[in-house]
């Protein structure tokens, strides 16, 4: 920088000229910038007093230094930014039009398929109409499917079959030999999670993705290894032999468990060859395949409560991007033998889709979060310890099914039933399950337990979308957490809120919601929910106090499909340490794909028992035939309960009644939300302190004449009942609030409900300002003084928002008093015209 002088005396600076500085004052100058980027008027004058090298810059010369200097370094970041887009832009490019050149392949063997099919069957219809003699195909009819003689599994016969393995998966993964399509609602892009596709027409189910990640080629395949650490269903993957090949790849024999996903259905298991190799262009790849029908070599004999499932030719190709990074192809492709689940469950095991969201999609996201965590040294998502926060997601996760599951290996022992199978109940007393759980709790009773209970049971659910029922249970707690449970039992049982997860006397003051962590793209949180004012035994009641739940929330995008829903709590207490002990409970929703047969929607399927597996399988259907297009899922419920085993019996049945009374409450909260029967006037329920329904009805129709001077309702007959139905089905949004310091919702009709995504009876929880935005809110002040003057105003569109805090915009809204026969004002009721979620 040029330096010049003031007055003739040196050092002297003319502010309109710039200085040349010398090493030693850029040395002492970035010294502070690291320490300081922008530092204050005051900070500048001492550093020029404490480095005397600087004495002669005046402190705005300085000044300005700092500003080009934080200049400089955003434009550094930016270009770094730009140089890291433009990379990935070109990987990007790179795998769009190697995409597109597999897509044009398969076009023309498509092509090609369809000619000779076509040729094939004029030839046959030609032979057919000579009666002596046979043609070709008409002989090759009664070809019976020869059986394939066993495999040698001697090491010469793996690495055949290894290198066979290869070979077809590397035919998926880039060629034609399936026919992909591409996942509903994925659309590829630069900040998409990758190129993800389904099978169509193949055996089994079939999934395929493709992306980039910021790993390189070798760290990818060791995560991708880990295959516990990712895929929440994996209960576990041995290695039980590794043989070295003479190409410098290595030969693996494993065996794998899944757990189940629901109480209906069985584990799976695999006996499976994992080879991995280097390819010539220096691609790493992974690939695995069932081992079956083999001979002179190891084999795993089936294992009891397991069944052997089948992976066809899968794994993992990932290749090294330029810049750093790789690109990466995964195949997913099993057989996941429906026929050993109940016939209304097949969907889920006949469903790529659902493939693609828990194993192929969660390989990628997994990827994904890693770089990400690597790649950012500041807070991520996950926070400041993200793999301490991400063990404990893995660790509710995996408590939860193995609660679910319930393996004999893992101490689980099942009791007998009280009459009834819609609860299972297990029992374990395994010191490994009660490590760490002895603790005290302030209620003054040392929880001495022995032994760990769960109840279990699923059921059937029709027409709710599972992203908004789960959204429901985790904002609105009180509407399932009932605190029916025997009072008795809970004091009784004098432990702390390790044993009754979510269970009170009395009732609970509201649930707060800390956010502790989210994956990248927001598909799973972590958070802790501080329930306010708990009285667990007849001692809390005189003061009650707060517990914390730590709670893994998923699936809760509605747009998602085939994702599986989740809402996963443990108890823990105020000093939660990262090896805190974890008794996880909750929910799991998993949408079914529509079938043949779909079940009553009043109906629930509570029982395993109700559901016949195999040829008698068709009772189950033939029960529940309805319609065939609706949307179904199916809901399983797991809750975990420290106890003393002397009192097993008594702890028994009270989690038998906790969990029938959440099942009720369940049924009751999807029968609300259920857009098919939202509109049945038995699901009417007037809250108390209200007129009748009926009533309300006429005075809402009633006073809109009054002020308006026009019909609310076009056409509706001349009783009440008739005027609350047409009401209810009213397509525009109408609400009534309560005319008090703090309005609160008292009256919705179905469209009010679906708006503000609540129930009847969570609806006197809403109060009028909270769904309301700013601007919202100052205009209500602005007009509330017209509608109690002129009776009524015409509000402006806006913004507002539901109970689940989703923005809803309204094209206008009108809102009137209500009077009652008296002709005084009752309440305010609000018309939402032509409203939306954003």
């Amino acid at each position: 920088m040029a330096m010049s002088c003031k007055d003739g005396k040196p050092g002297s600076l003319d502010n309109g000229k710039y200085v040349r500085y010398t090493p030693e004052q850029v040395e002492a100058l970035e010294r502070l910038y690291h320490d300081c980027p922008k530092p204050s008027s005051i900070r500048r004058q001492q550093l020029i007093r404490e480095c005397p090298i600087l004495s002669n810059i005046e402190p705005k010369q300085i000044k300005v230094w700092f500003q080009n200097r934080r200049c400089r370094e955003k434009q550094r970041k930016e270009a770094s930014r730009l140089q890291a887009v433009n990379r990935k832009l070109t990987a990007m490019n790179k795998l769009l039009m190697e995409e597109n050149d597999r897509l044009q392949k398969q076009v023309s063997q498509l092509v090609y398929e369809n000619g000779y099919f076509r040729q094939h069957t004029q030839n046959a219809t030609l032979a057919t109409k000579d009666p002596s003699c046979e043609s070709v195909v008409t002989s090759g009819q009664h070809h019976v499917t020869p059986q394939h003689p066993p495999r040698d599994a001697s090491p010469a016969g793996l690495l055949s079959i290894a290198e066979e393995t290869l070979a077809e998966f590397l035919s998926k993964a880039t060629g034609t030999a399936v026919e992909w399509v591409q996942m509903p609602g994925m659309k590829p892009g630069p900040d998409s999670i990758g190129i993800v596709a389904i099978s169509h027409g193949c055996t089994g189910v079939a999934a395929r993705a493709c992306g980039l990640v910021g790993l390189e080629p070798t760290r990818v395949a060791e995560l991708l290894k880990d295959r516990p650490s990712w895929f929440r269903d994996c209960r576990a993957v041995d290695v039980l032999n590794a043989l070295p090949t003479p190409n410098g790849g290595t030969i693996e024999l494993l065996y794998m468990q899944l757990y189940a996903p629901t109480t209906l259905a069985p584990a799976r298991d695999f006996w499976l060859l994992r080879y991995t190799s280097v390819l010539e262009d220096g691609s790493l790849v992974v690939c695995e395949r069932s081992l079956k029908n083999t001979q002179n070599g190891p084999s795993m004999p089936a294992v009891q409560h397991f069944v052997r499932a089948e992976m066809l030719p899968s794994g993992y190709l990932i290749r090294p991007c330029e810049g750093g990074g790789s690109i990466i192809h995964i195949v997913d492709h099993m057989d996941l033998e429906p026929w050993s689940v109940p016939e209304v469950l097949r969907p889920l095991y006949e469903s790529s889709t659902v493939l693609a969201q828990k194993t192929t999609m969660a390989a990628l996201r997994h990827l994904r979060q890693i770089a990400q965590e690597v790649s950012q040294s500041n807070v991520t998502g996950w926070g400041r310890r993200p793999a301490a926060l991400r063990a404990l997601s893995q660790r509710l996760s995996r408590g939860f099914n193995e609660a679910l599951n319930g393996f004999n290996d893992e101490g689980w022992s099942m009791m007998g039933n009280d009459g009834m199978d819609d609860v299972t109940i297990l029992v374990n007393s395994s010191p490994d399950k009660l490590m760490g759980l002895n603790l005290s709790f302030a209620n003054g009773f040392p929880s001495v337990n022995n032994a760990v209970l769960c109840a279990k049971a699923s059921m059937l659910l029709q027409n709710v979308p599972p992203a908004i029922l789960l959204r429901f249970l985790r904002e609105h707690r009180s509407e399932w957490a009932d605190s029916s449970i025997d009072a008795y039992s809970a004091a009784a049982v004098k432990v702390g809120p390790c044993s009754l997860p979510g269970s009170r006397v009395g009732g609970f003051g509201g649930q707060v919601i800390l956010p502790l962590a989210h994956t990248i793209e927001h598909e799973e949180f972590l958070e802790v929910i501080k329930l306010e004012g708990i009285a667990q035994s007849p001692e809390d009641a005189i003061m009650p106090r707060d517990i914390f739940l730590l709670q893994l929330c998923s699936g809760m995008d509605e747009n998602a499909v085939g994702t599986c829903a989740e809402l996963i709590f443990a108890p823990i207490d105020a000093s939660f340490a990262d090896d805190a002990p974890l008794l996880p409970s909750g929910f799991r929703i998993i949408p079914l794909d529509s079938g043949k047969e779909a079940s009553s929607p009043n109906r629930t399927l509570d029982l395993a028992s109700a559901l016949e597996i195999g040829p008698a399988g068709n009772k189950a259907s033939n029960d529940y035939s309805a319609n065939s297009g609706c949307m179904r899922s199916v809901m399983t419920i797991a809750f975990e309960f420290a106890f003393e085993s002397h009192m097993q019996e008594h702890v028994a049945s009270m989690a038998r009644q906790y969990v029938r009374s959440i099942i009720s409450s369940v049924q009751r909260v999807a029968l609300a939300l259920s857009p098919s029967h939202l509109g049945s006037h038995a699901g009417l329920r007037t809250p108390l302190g209200t007129p009748e329904a009926q009533t309300l009805a006429r005075w809402i129709c009633q006073s809109y004449r009054l002020y308006m001077g026009v019909e609310l309702l076009k056409s509706s007959g001349e009783g009440s009942e008739s005027i609350l139905k047409t009401l209810w089905h009213h397509s525009d949004a109408i609400m009534c609030c309560s005319l008090k310091a703090l309005p609160v919702f008292t009256f919705a009709n179905q469209a009010g409900l679906d708006m503000l995504e609540t129930t009847l009876v969570a609806l006197q929880d809403l109060t009028l300002e909270k769904i309301f935005d700013d601007h919202g809110r100052k205009t209500l002040c602005t007009e509330f003084p017209q509608i109690m003057q002129q009776g009524f105003a015409c509000l402006q569109g806006g913004i507002c928002l539901s109970s689940m805090g989703r923005p809803v915009s309204y094209e206008r809204a009108v809102a009137w008093k209500v009077l009652n026969e008296e002709e005084n004002a009752h309440c305010i009721c609000f018309m939402f015209i032509n409203w939306s979620f954003v």
